[in-house]
């Protein structure tokens, strides 16, 4: 049966002991688990967060997202080196908090932009970063589902087919492809070539509007996408990703300068009812 999930970012831009009442909020309105952004691994307060899921009997994904400082295709070795241990740090965390999945845009930092298509150099020095991540994600247990995301926040990862090659050169039963209806909306020809072109590498999904608001109330084509996974037997997650302005940080990483929904908790709840709309429809 699949399941559907919030990321936490739609309410905060930082997971420590007093974000944890999200977990709480989450599980009330109705969604099977949720997304843990991982920016600073030292605020999560790995007990607290681990009794509220137990409560509720959540699920938990980890995200990462790596920031300047840490990138894998960097060419200096230590901002190299700052990403292999924040990303083995975060799937630590993960299989900490019983979690089977650490999700992101791993490859590179989120907003990076050089002017220029990647290089063989920048590829052969992710793919071998992520084999040693990957080792590492084995011996806990933890999946990595690595997102491409559109043009305009890298330059490294934009499609399914990108993210498909990149998962085939590292070559390790530990790393797969999640997919997210935003950025695909933006970089894929359609919906359903994008995810048939990850078929069984697929292991995660962003359900987000084209305009990053309540899933169902845009130009998505919901019934496409819910179609072709459905002829493709998935049965994982259904996560919806989204942001408002008054969280300053990740408003002004995502561009969010107006208003997409009344507000956030009307966004996952509105959203979720949609998403269990499609997904009785057609899963």
């Amino acid at each position: 049966m699949p399941k559907y999930g919030i990321s936490l970012l739609l309410w905060t831009d930082k997971f420590d002991k007093e974000s944890v009442k999200f977990i709480h909020k989450a599980a009330e309105m109705g969604f099977d688990g949720i997304e843990i952004p991982f920016f600073d691994p030292e605020t999560v307060d790995i007990q607290a967060t681990k009794e509220a899921l137990k409560e509720h009997n959540m699920d938990c994904i980890g995200c990462a997202i790596t920031s300047p400082g840490r990138d894998l295709i960097s060419s200096d070795p230590t901002e190299c080196q700052t990403a292999k241990d924040y990303l083995r740090e975060c799937i630590e965390i993960t299989a900490k908090l019983g979690g089977d999945t650490l999700i992101g845009p791993v490859y590179s930092v989120v907003g990076k932009l050089v002017g220029r298509s990647r290089t063989d150099e920048e590829w052969d020095l992710c793919v071998k970063g992520l084999k040693e991540v990957a080792e590492f994600a084995e011996q806990h247990g933890v999946t990595l589902a690595i997102e491409p995301i559109n043009r305009f926040e890298t330059y490294f990862v934009n499609t399914a087919a990108d993210v498909v090659n990149l998962a085939r050169d590292v070559d390790s039963p530990y790393v797969k492809v999640m997919l997210d209806t935003f950025h695909m909306n933006i970089e894929e020809k359609s919906y359903r070539g994008a995810l048939e072109c990850a078929g069984d590498l697929l292991y995660h999904v962003h359900c987000c509007e084209n305009d990053r608001g309540t899933p169902g109330t845009g130009l998505v084509r919901w019934d496409e996408v819910f179609e072709t996974l459905a002829k493709m037997n998935y049965n994982r997650w259904f996560v919806i990703e989204s942001f408002v302005p008054n969280i300053e940080a990740i408003a002004a990483a995502a561009a969010i300068w107006r208003d997409i929904a009344p507000n956030a908790e009307a966004l996952a709840t509105e959203g979720l009812a949609f998403l269990k709309r499609m997904g009785e429809k057609y899963l």
